[in-house]
């Protein structure tokens, strides 16, 4: 009986994933030809082809398909019962606030890879799509970390990224054209709200609010719709969305993590796990342990 191993599984279900052996190799801090000889070495143990490569990436097998699923099954018992033994002594609680966008797209696979190292810790997540509100509730106690988005250079946290905010629109409907310019949003109080309203003001570009929703899904479904021009960050750009220049540029912004001054080891490890995360980690800025400042 041969055995597979978990390093190849992982090699694996990231390229899986990925669909490009390059973005693959930046994920895993591997150069492409540790990852092509690694998915080899794979299809060699199981005896058939799991991947099909192209000139634009690569696309799975059946037999890839259904791999695909087993290995994550194993991957994820593998890392549970090492971490029940490894991390055992490591518990408590972990509060951490976030924004919608980050909780449904950057942010699962790190959670994911948190609860099953630390199967001792409980961790609750509360999503806010105000910025500043969730600074507050660390402010007061009330959060251990928090990972928001924030104006270019603001101060305060660990800036792990630049993006900047872009109109986005239906490809199906020319809602931009229309007059006042109908606006899908988040309700009252969200940064990409405010600047959408703070630049339409000061180009004097009439506007109305037309929908608003608590959800990233839920303003999206209203811009696919045509209902009204969404604002959102240029790096979570879904497929049914296309990006309109044609109306007043929007500001640069920082991904941003807050980390409370007294927080647990628990709290720390998780802000170690985003911020050496591929997702967070693009723009090369200091990685250093930073805390918010005491007021």
């Amino acid at each position: 009986m041969r055995d597979l191993p978990i390093p190849l599984l992982r090699t694996f279900v990231v390229v899986a994933e990925t669909l490009n052996l390059t973005v693959a190799a930046g994920r895993l801090h591997r150069a492409p030809s540790t990852i092509s000889m690694q998915l080899s070495r794979l299809e060699g143990l199981v005896s058939t082809d799991l991947l099909e490569r192209g000139q634009y990436g690569v696309r799975l097998t059946p037999a890839g398909d259904l791999l695909r699923s087993h290995a994550q099954l194993l991957l994820n018992q593998h890392d549970r019962i090492l971490g029940s033994f490894l991390n055992a002594e490591i518990g408590g609680k972990v509060r951490f606030g976030t924004h919608d966008q980050y909780a449904t797209r950057s942010l699962p696979p790190l959670l994911e890879t948190f609860v099953l190292n630390y199967p001792e810790v409980r961790l609750e997540v509360q999503c806010d799509h105000r910025p500043q509100q969730l600074v507050s509730l660390l402010q007061q106690g009330k959060l251990d970390l928090a990972l928001v988005e924030m104006p270019l250079l603001s101060t305060g946290g660990t800036h792990l990224g630049r993006d900047e905010l872009v109109w986005v629109r239906s490809p199906l409907h020319s809602t931009h054209m229309r007059e006042p310019l109908p606006l899908a949003v988040f309700v009252d109080g969200c940064y990409h709200r405010d600047m959408a309203l703070q630049v339409l003001e000061q180009w004097q570009k009439p506007c109305r609010i037309a929908f608003t929703s608590q959800s990233r899904a839920g303003v999206l479904a209203a811009v696919r719709a045509g209902i009204g021009v969404g604002v959102i960050p240029r790096s979570t750009l879904e497929e049914g969305l296309v990006v309109e220049d044609s109306l007043p540029p929007l500001p640069k912004t920082d991904t941003t993590l807050f980390v409370a001054e007294q927080v647990t080891e628990a709290s720390f490890r998780l802000a170690q796990i985003i911020r050496e995360s591929p997702q967070f980690s693009c723009a090369g800025q200091d990685m250093a342990r930073s805390r918010l400042p005491i007021e």
